[in-house]
């Protein structure tokens, strides 16, 4: 079986979010099953250059594009060169983005047409960036030998972005026409599957997606296990176990060390790495810091993002330099610190189609809580005390009072220490490979060439 991600933003070459991290762990898990699976990217300016110093031409088209090649952990990876469009800093958010994703999608398949290089049986399209592809294959390569009998698969990682341009006569939807095209759909995760047909979460698409049911699955993303692994990570401070979780206690000490926190025993850290933005309910938080100041926690934030909140909470850090930490910054190193020496990871989100942190702060022991919304319902099992069961805290409605009642609810449940044990082993003992989706992603795959 051969398989043709494409995608417009791939860790570690580039990525901005979760699509990043999703497009590189899985291919790489379709690879470790068996599946010829390669990935095509634009070459952006802001690929690192120890990438690009690698890279293997294999065609120039006049001055349209080129192909470069290069295989990375043991994946084939394509790179799709357009100075004009691609030479620039910045991936997204161009007046002529229209132009520049249209180009990738035909350089995609005027490259599997022309070059004696790859022929996939399905190409793999992610998002409104790369939605075109079923429809040029139906509607311009019908007298391809090698193109035409490809099967496509589009996955929606966030509706709301669909790339709409307006021409004046005509408005064109990009994810709208890859709906409409594509031979089968997935979302990334099951409730978020449910929720995008209604007009709730539907981004006025849901019509459309209604009409596709029968060929829309819900699949659950994963994480790169080997990359999140507190066993064996080097950019943590000590690394641990749910069996061994001694080196736990020693990241936290080493974390609040770092950030000018203070070393205080038996309080708990809560920690929020994302996107500054309102979708990820960062209003609801700024409604309660003064109350969660005023309780024996200590806060720390990673990411960037509205200026509003940004200067929010840079605030708090000057007024409560002890206990609370922003760090406005993208840092992979520092995050992963964060995962490893938090007690609570703070995910509250308006909308999350499937989220990742949740994910990473699992398997590092850090007990989310999170909304009762698309793939955070079905990632994290909410605690019962009665039964000793659950992964982390959910709460229903999007209201700052009920975030505050859960946080005060887990942190009680933290000055338990041995329910608090057991709870950081469940969740660390909570299974968020790929091993799993990645199954089922072959299985569509598979039906699809029947």
């Amino acid at each position: 079986m051969k398989v043709l991600f494409a995608a417009s933003e791939v860790a570690p070459f580039i990525k901005t979010g979760g699509l990043g991290d999703v497009a590189f762990s899985l291919p790489k898990a379709l690879v470790n099953a068996g599946v010829d699976c390669r990935v095509i990217l634009p070459k952006y300016l802001d690929i690192p250059s120890y990438f690009k110093d690698h890279m293997n031409e294999i065609m120039t088209v006049n001055e349209f594009f080129s192909i470069e090649h290069l295989e990375y952990e043991g994946i084939q990876f394509y790179f799709v060169g357009n100075d004009e469009f691609f030479e620039r800093e910045g991936i997204y958010g161009f007046e002529d983005d229209d132009s520049r994703f249209d180009l990738f999608c035909r350089s995609v398949l005027y490259f599997i047409d022309t070059a004696d290089e790859f022929v996939p049986d399905i190409i793999h399209c992610n998002d409104w960036h790369t939605s075109l592809i079923p429809y040029i294959i139906k509607e311009k390569y019908q007298d391809s030998e090698k193109v035409k009998g490809i099967k496509t698969m589009l996955t929606i990682h966030n509706l709301k972005y669909q790339g709409v341009f307006d021409y004046g006569s005509v408005v064109a939807n990009f994810l709208q026409i890859g709906i409409f095209y594509a031979d089968r759909l997935t979302t990334v995760s099951r409730t978020y599957a449910e929720e995008i047909m209604t007009p709730e979460f539907g981004e006025g698409l849901e019509e459309v997606l209604l009409e596709r049911r029968d060929f829309l699955t819900g699949i659950t993303n994963g994480i790169d296990t080997d990359f999140y692994n507190p066993e064996t990570d080097k950019d943590i401070f000590e690394n641990f176990s749910s069996s061994n979780p001694a080196g736990k206690k020693k990241n936290k000490r080493e974390l609040q060390r770092f950030l000018g926190l203070d070393k205080m025993e038996g309080v708990p850290l809560i920690a929020m790495v994302s996107r500054i933005d309102i979708d990820k309910g960062f209003d609801l938080v700024a409604d309660i810091m003064k109350e969660l100041m005023e309780m024996d926690v200590q806060f720390v934030l990673l990411g960037k993002g509205d200026r509003q909140y940004e200067d929010l909470f840079e605030e708090y850090s000057i007024m409560e330099p002890e206990t609370v930490s922003s760090n406005i910054v993208f840092s992979t190193k520092l995050a992963k610190q964060i995962y490893a020496g938090a007690d609570i990871f703070l995910m509250p989100s308006l909308y999350e189609a499937c989220g990742i942190s949740q994910l990473i702060a699992l398997r590092y022991g850090t007990v989310p809580i999170v909304r009762d919304i698309g793939g955070l319902r079905d990632t994290v099992e909410n605690y019962d005390a009665g039964t000793d069961s659950g992964t982390g805290f959910v709460f229903k409605e999007y209201n700052a009072r009920e975030l505050l009642d859960t946080i005060k609810k887990a942190v009680a449940v933290y000055r338990q220490k041995d329910s608090w044990e057991r709870l950081v082993a469940r969740a660390m003992g909570a299974d968020n490979s790929w091993a799993v989706s990645s199954k089922m992603y072959m299985d569509i795959y598979r039906s699809m060439l029947k």
